[in-house]
């Protein structure tokens, strides 16, 4: 069985300069698992934050499984993530400095069938920032353009 499930928030890249990258595991319910294998997850408004020393993801939407019986899990919950003490450490001291964010980039599923979510520390983005990657952006797809036609 192939695993080809990749929901990616694609916000993330555009609204932060991504310094450090960790791939979690992540706390799901049965039919929450079964969804992410549906492709039924959204990740635009998601967040990380630390709740009492645990490393949550906050605002996650994972749709309702559509063959599940009258249990349903709440869509929007939050989650815990599965990382190392050390890990859990480095992002702790590092989110809490003035600028940073933990911001979900996305969700997987490994090999083994497990969801796995990256997570990036982040710094935000200026209005300048986000207008040179607009710029950057565009200028490659001109440049692809013109050696596709030739």
């Amino acid at each position: 069985m192939k695993n080809d499930i990749n929901i990616k928030n694609k916000r993330a890249y555009f609204d932060y300069n991504l310094i450090d990258k960790y791939i979690a595991g992540i706390a799901l319910l049965g039919t929450e698992i079964k969804s992410i294998r549906e492709g039924k997850a959204n990740m635009t408004d998601a967040f990380c934050m630390f709740i009492d020393g645990n490393l949550l993801v906050r605002n996650l939407h994972i749709s309702e499984y559509s063959h599940s019986s009258f249990f349903h899990h709440d869509i929007k919950r939050d989650r815990s993530l599965l990382l190392k003490k050390k890990e859990l450490k480095k992002l702790k001291v590092k989110g809490e400095e003035k600028g940073y964010t933990i911001v979900p980039l996305r969700i997987f599923v490994n090999d083994r069938g497990f969801a796995k979510i990256e997570i990036a520390l982040a710094q935000g983005k200026k209005e300048f920032d986000k207008r040179d990657s607009m710029k950057e952006r565009d200028s490659k797809r001109e440049m692809d353009r013109a050696l596709k036609d030739r």
